[in-house]
């Protein structure tokens, strides 16, 4: 079966799990939370060497006080170097997290600069959690950032943006599944996702299961991937 190098997931439907049970928002992230959880080892056993991850968007900011400090608090445990996340330097996971980090709350911040220089060498699995991310801003810093190097226009090409991008150095999506059942980007990833294949489910993410995973995966395995028509050999083989 052919595998994807770069898997971008979005974790949807943890509110609305939660509220088919008449349960409070948080219990569905809870949930969601330990379901990515044993995604990651999943992802991981089956070779997949990225993994971009849809944690919590610009929008989201938009969301009650209380449920925002949650997730925050929820990040910060599960980034802290005796959380979940934390705990996969062992297991070789390299972690960063992309966004507008400067926005995040001071704690958090401190926390995610110590998980990205304790995983700094790991290579086994890149993981890049999107907090307080965009797609749109992504391209809008790196055109910033671009813009402050004065170069002339005739330099400013696609491989020189995708160098100021928070996926820098990474390979392009192959792959984006997204549980929940909506069918859209959300603004997320939209310039390196350009050619990705898309994989769409109904599952809520805390209901979303290995066998949903390899579902996808073998749906990926089966397309023929064309840029401008010519195909494209860029897979890992398990």
């Amino acid at each position: 079966m052919r595998i994807p190098k770069h898997l971008v997931l979005f974790p949807d439907g943890n509110r609305r799990w939660a509220l088919k049970r008449g349960l409070p928002a948080i219990q569905g992230h809870l949930a969601g939370r330990q379901n990515f959880e044993r995604f990651l080892f999943q992802a991981k056993k089956r070779g997949i060497k990225v993994l971009t991850v849809f944690g919590f968007s610009t929008e989201n900011w938009k969301r009650s006080k209380e449920e925002v400090n949650f997730l925050m608090k929820l990040f910060e445990e599960g980034l802290s170097e005796k959380g979940a996340l934390g705990k996969l330097h062992k297991e070789g996971v390299r972690i960063k997290v992309i966004g507008q980090k400067e926005g995040l709350p001071k704690s958090l911040q401190k926390v995610i600069k110590g998980i990205e220089n304790l995983t700094k060498n790991n290579k086994k699995l890149y993981l890049n959690l999107a907090v307080s991310y965009g797609g749109r801003w992504d391209i809008l810093q790196a055109v910033k950032k671009i813009i402050k190097k004065k170069l002339p226009a005739k330099k400013i090409t696609e491989k020189l943006i995708e160098k100021y991008l928070t996926t820098a150095g990474l390979p392009h999506p192959d792959l984006v599944i997204r549980a929940g059942g909506e069918k859209r980007f959300s603004n997320f990833l939209l310039w390196q996702s350009a050619y990705a294949e898309l994989y769409f489910s109904d599952k809520l993410w805390p209901d979303f299961s290995e066998k949903d995973l390899d579902k996808a995966l073998q749906d990926f395995s089966k397309r023929e991937r064309r840029f401008g028509g010519k195909k494209v050999k860029q897979y890992l083989k398990a």
